[in-house]
């Protein structure tokens, strides 16, 4: 700890406050006396205690400064603890610093002790009330005792006036004794040269001082001591120390410059305490930290840069901290993490090298992940035909094991592994397994997060001896499709033991697997269906008994090429008098081998035994034959040959070469007669020999008139041709020349020749004059022919092409054509003709008649319903015609209207529709109709009179009356209606009101009344009616209104009657609930004695009454009924009897129940009234039943 102090003539600009740290504090400032600025620098993990003027202690952690003032420039007294001293330094400006040091002989001598344990503050020694950790200033020790004036180290002497006293300057915590301060430093990394140099510049004093001034201890024989950084002082004159670096200070060399003489001091930056961090994005092995920035200023205002150390612990807030990151970010992802595992993060900063509290820490937990990667599986039994395997779980982190996953290689050593066992269970037996072979295993874990890696790959061999591995097959022979092998038997196998041998071959075009081909007792094998020129591997597995060898070394061996087929597409071009060029295409099967050498042969003339010759041998595609004979045929042949041997020949190839040219040919010459239009000629060859076959003929002509250019009009090798195309009676000049393959020969003496007369040429286009829609007249000019008369002209007319028609044939230049179709269009043409034939057609005219009238209407016709109905308009068929027709030819124009006379003298005008509706007509009437079209061009003609009538009214509906009514039933029934006469066919249509208000049909028919079954009791219902005939249907009637009455009650079984002590009895009946809310009472008649009729003797609502005053040996008979209160009208409905029930009184000791008996005739089996009544009920009821369920079956 050091305390600094500054002699100043007025009050310091002391920062604020930060965060309240330092509690406020009032200080004592005498504006006469000088005042004195006491800077107190606490060290990190350092505590400042000092007593305030009420008695109270304030308690400073450091790091951090406290100024004090002092009034009067002296320097408070200063407890140490017990083995400590306090002493006193001044530099040459003038700054005094007071040194708390252990005491120890090796403390450098020019630091004398000064201050005393018993030392006392004034009170007006008092902690300034700022705290200020981002401001101090830096000081530097000096390098050895003589860099600092004698006169300035001196002891306070301060004089015991004040009364009070400071408390000790260090924290028992931080403490360290005499003996674990006079400890080797531990060692620390090895820090950059440029971080080494900053660190030493900015070191603070107490920092610097502290490591640089320790004790001298002795262990087996060495001294060990520390020095200041500038490698001078030492414990006593003339004692020799070696260098070190000093404790906690960075590392640098000897050799770095140092300057002692600097009279300036830098400011020393305390950084202050951190909020607590953030933790984000967090993973199962990696979690995102940031904290907030922290600014610090020094005393001059300059704003520090500082670093950050994250600080991380994972078992619990007592166990050690570890730096993980440092450095000037604000965010760090720490990685490498274990899953579901809590942490925590804490943070502090760190300018220049002075570290600042730590942060509150901050509780996080990683996610689970699946499994660690397992250990390898490993082997507890084996035997000849199984292999046991066990293996540990690994880390679940965070989630429970499910299951295991064990994977092996089925013993083929090719990297792949199939799954053997999943399930819960650490071991696994496997069986049948091959003896002395060797499996790889390999094993997984998994939970409910996913999977983990498999174990590495571990070998394991079941038991047993295997044969002799087997030498590898030999080739004996190889074909195109085809290889023959062979092998030797072991000699590890006697002659005795039956030896397998399994031949395995590898195709790479169908994969990397070995594949068995023969599997058997041979020792060879021919392996058939190959490609040819392909390389194939091949193993042998030797097998004895239930053991099998290693496979065998590969054998490669590869199939032969195939013989190629024969050149395709040969071909000779170029060819001249003697020499031609001769080309092909490769074969299309080159046999499996790309290295194809041609052969072509030739052979001279066509005779059947020839000799062929090679002409070539090569790889080439093409061959110049030179040195042939002209005019001679050549045959040629083409094959090829690769390693596997020679094709088949090509098919023969035939070439000439050519001969000279032609001599002259003698002048043509006609054949027959000349026509008017061609002509046939003939003319003789150049002279006959072997230049002369395969002679080519051309013919040339050329009219007489003057610039015009010959032109060939025929082209082969007949000496005679048709000329054709020719104009009649016109003369043309004729000659020709021979040609063959060398060129054409001279031209014959040219010969002329005129045509005879034709027919006439084509006339001029005819034309039309339309006089109206349906009359057109055609006339034409006539045409002169060379002096030949016309014979006649022929017209064709039609409305297109194809439909023209012969229409006149004369000679007559003028023709009139009728009865033509209005707005259509018609085209004709015409042609000549005379004796030597009819000429071509003239130029088609096309013209159209103008529009008309529209035609007669088709079709006007009477239906039963409108096609387009309007709810507006409603549609009768007494009073109403519903028409419609079909729309006729327009003509060209288009429809407007139509007209529709009645027969007197009334038309009614329609738009233009097909259909219509006459309304407001006399019902029962005939009318007669006609109706006619309308367009732009006037009115059509009327079409044929159509006679309809109008249908009767339909009849008025009846009047409807209730015949009868039930508490669940109501009987209608209607009569006839005055206003309309009804007739046996009219139906009638009843409709009742439902619950939504929508009148449904409950009854469709003849009849006049209609019964309402299962209807509510005291509920109103509305219905209406309608009548309808062949008139129609009739309108509905108006609203009619009725209501069911109320149900009586139900009838009673007959009373019990139970005999009480005495002559007294009880009498009890069965209950019935209220209806609709009505109250039900009782009545209860007893017949007795010489009574001829019953007398009641009770009504209410009770359901028992007792009966007393009875008489002994006495027939009563009892009967009771119940009756319905109405509460709306305060009318009593009264059910009927119930059966009675007879009783006698008897003395007896005892008192007996008496039964009750229903009363019977005294007639043998007879019935009474009561049970005959409840036998028609129920009759009644199951026949309702029965018909309504076949109404419903019908509806």
């Amino acid at each position: 700890m050091f305390v600094t102090m500054m002699m100043m003539d007025q009050m310091l600009d002391l920062p604020p406050p930060l965060s309240n740290e330092v509690p406020m504090m009032h200080h004592v400032i005498n504006g006469d006396a000088p005042q004195q600025v006491i800077l107190v620098q606490v060290n990190p993990g350092e505590t400042f205690t000092i007593r305030t003027e009420d008695g109270a202690l304030q308690c400073i952690q450091g790091p951090a400064e406290v100024p004090m003032m002092s009034l009067n420039g002296s320097i408070p007294p200063i407890h140490v603890p017990p083995g400590y001293v306090s002493q006193v330094l001044e530099d040459n400006t003038g700054l005094r610093r007071v040194v708390v040091t252990p005491h120890s002989e090796c403390y450098p001598p020019s630091y004398s002790p000064a201050l005393s344990p018993s030392h006392h503050i004034h009170p007006q020694y008092l902690t300034h009330p700022h705290f200020i950790p981002a401001s101090h200033t830096s000081y530097y020790p000096p390098g050895s005792p003589g860099d600092v004036p004698p006169h300035q180290f001196y002891q306070h002497r301060l004089p015991p006036i004040y009364p009070e006293e400071i408390i000790p300057l260090y924290n028992i915590s931080t403490f360290m004794g005499h003996e674990e301060y006079c400890k080797p430093p531990p060692k620390k990394l090895k820090q950059p040269v440029e971080r080494t140099s900053l660190s030493h510049v900015t070191s603070p004093l107490s920092n610097s001082y502290k490591n640089t001034t320790a004790c001298t201890t002795t262990t087996n024989g060495y001294g060990k001591s520390h020095s200041s950084p500038g490698g001078g002082g030492g414990g006593s004159p003339g004692s020799k120390r070696p260098d070190r670096r000093a404790r906690g200070s960075p590392k640098h060399s000897d050799t770095e410059p140092q300057d002692h003489d600097v009279d300036t001091r830098r400011v020393q930056a305390v950084p202050s305490g951190m909020d607590k961090p953030q933790v984000s994005n967090v993973q199962s092995r990696s979690a995102l930290v940031s904290w907030t920035s922290v600014s610090v200023s020094g005393s001059s205002g300059r704003v520090t840069s500082c670093g950050y150390e994250l600080q991380l612990k994972d078992k619990g807030r007592d166990s050690k901290y570890k730096v993980v990151y440092s450095g000037e970010e604000l965010q760090c992802t720490l990685t490498d993490l274990r899953p579901a595992t809590d942490y925590h993060v804490r943070v502090n900063t760190v300018c220049n090298s002075v570290k600042g509290p730590s942060s509150d820490a901050r509780a996080f937990t990683t996610h689970s992940a699946p499994p660690d990667t397992p250990l390898p599986p490993r082997l507890s039994h084996r035997t000849k035909s199984s292999l046991t395997l066990q293996w540990k779980p690994p880390a679940d982190n965070g989630s429970k094991i499910t299951s295991y996953v064990l994977e092996w290689d089925e013993g083929k050593k090719n990297s792949i592994f199939r799954e053997y066992y999943v399930g819960h269970q650490r071991h696994c037996k496997l069986m049948r397994l091959c003896p002395a072979v060797g499996y790889t295993f390999r094993v997984a874990a998994l939970n409910d997060i996913g999977t983990s890696g498999f174990s590495t790959e571990v070998l394991f061999y079941t038991t047993g001896s295997l044969p002799q591995t087997s030498l590898p097959p030999r080739l004996v022979q190889a074909g195109p499709s085809w290889l023959t092998l062979e092998w030797t038997r072991p000699n590890s196998c006697s002659t005795e033991e039956v030896v397998t041998y399994t031949l395995e071959m590898q195709d790479e075009t169908k994969g990397l697997d070995f594949q068995a081909v023969y599997s058997g007792l041979e020792l060879n094998r021919k392996v058939e269906s190959l490609r040819r020129n392909t390389q194939y591997k091949f193993r042998l597995i030797t097998c004895s008994g239930e053991c099998c060898s290693a496979p065998s070394s590969l054998f490669l061996c590869k199939t032969t090429p195939d013989r190629p087929g024969p050149p395709v597409n040969p071909a000779v071009n170029t060819v001249t008098y003697h020499s031609f060029c001769v080309t092909w295409e490769p074969p299309q099967d080159d046999g499996g081998s790309g290295d194809l050498t041609y052969v072509l042969e030739i052979s001279e003339g066509d005779s059947e035994e020839r000799q062929w010759t090679t002409l070539y041998r090569g790889p080439e595609r093409k061959h110049l034959c030179e040195d042939r004979k002209p005019a001679t045929s050549y045959s040629l042949r083409l094959s090829c040959v690769n390693v596997g041997g020679q094709s088949q020949c090509s098919d023969d190839l035939t070439v000439c070469t050519h001969i000279p040219p032609p001599g002259r040919c003698q002048p043509p010459r006609t054949v027959g007669n000349v026509k008017h239009k061609e002509m046939t000629l003939q003319w003789d060859g150049p002279l006959c020999g072997e230049e002369s076959e395969n002679v080519e003929f051309s013919l040339e002509m050329c009219a007489m008139e003057e610039g015009s250019e010959p032109m060939e009009v025929y082209r082969g090798c007949k000496a005679e041709g048709t000329v054709g195309n020719l104009l009649p009676g016109t003369t043309y000049r004729f000659q020709v020349r021979a040609a063959n393959s060398v060129g054409y020969g001279p031209y014959s003496e040219s010969v002329e020749i005129s045509t005879a007369a034709g027919p006439p040429g084509p006339c001029s286009p005819p034309a039309i004059n339309v006089t109206s829609h349906t009359c057109a007249d055609v006339t034409w000019e006539n045409k002169e022919n060379s002096g030949i008369d016309i014979s006649e002209y022929r017209l064709d007319w039609g409305h297109d092409l194809d439909s023209l028609e012969l229409v006149y044939s004369g000679t007559e230049t003028y023709f009139q054509i009728s009865n033509l179709e209005a707005s259509t269009d018609y085209c004709c043409r015409l042609k000549a003709v005379n004796q030597a034939g009819a000429g071509p057609y003239s130029d088609l005219v096309t013209c159209r008649t103008p529009a008309a009238a529209p035609d007669v209407v088709s079709g006007f016709r009477l239906v039963d319903h409108p096609l387009n109905p309007t709810e507006s308009d409603p549609f009768s068929h007494s009073t109403c015609l519903a028409l419609t027709w079909d729309e006729p030819r327009c003509n060209g124009a288009e429809m407007t209207s139509y007209s529709i006379s009645m027969g007197d003298d009334s038309i009614i005008t329609v738009g233009n529709v097909t259909c219509h509706i006459i309304r407001d007509l006399l019902p029962d009437s005939e009318y007669s109709l006609q109706i006619r079209a309308e367009n732009e061009m006037g009115p059509g003609p009327f079409s044929q009179t159509l006679t309809v009538r109008t249908r009767p009214l339909p009849p008025s509906p009846p009047r409807l009356e209730c015949a009868a009514v039930g508490p669940q039933s109501l009987k209608l029934r209607w009569g006839f209606s005055s206003r309309s006469q009804l007739t046996d066919d009219t139906t009638y249509v009843l409709q009742m009101e439902d619950r939504n208000q929508r009148f449904v049909v409950v009854y469709r028919g003849p009849s006049h009344t209609f019964k309402l079954q299962r209807l509510s009791e005291s509920s109103r219902y509305r219905f209406r009616i309608q009548a309808v005939s062949e008139a129609g249907d009739g309108p509905f009637s108006e609203m009619y209104t009725f209501c069911t009455t109320k149900s009586l009650p139900q009838t009673l079984k007959a009373p019990r009657v139970i005999q009480l002590e005495g002559n007294a009895c009880e009498v009890t009946w069965e209950s019935i609930p209220p209806m609709r809310g009505d109250r039900i009472s009782y009545v209860l008649q007893m017949l007795g004695g010489r009574d001829a009729d019953y007398k009641q003797v009770y009504k209410g609502h009770e359901t028992s009454f007792q009966l007393s005053g009875l008489q002994w040996n006495t027939d009563y008979r009892v009967r009771v009924f119940a009756c319905r209160r109405c509460t709306d009208t305060l009318q009593e409905l009264c059910g009927s009897f119930s059966p009675s029930a007879h009783f006698n009184l008897r003395r007896t000791d005892a008192t007996l129940a008496v039964e009750a008996d229903v009363t019977r005739v005294p007639m043998g089996n007879t019935l009474t009234d009561e049970q005959f009544a409840v036998l028609i009920v129920f009759g009644v009821a199951s026949l309702s039943v029965l018909m309504a369920f076949l109404l419903q079956l019908l509806i």
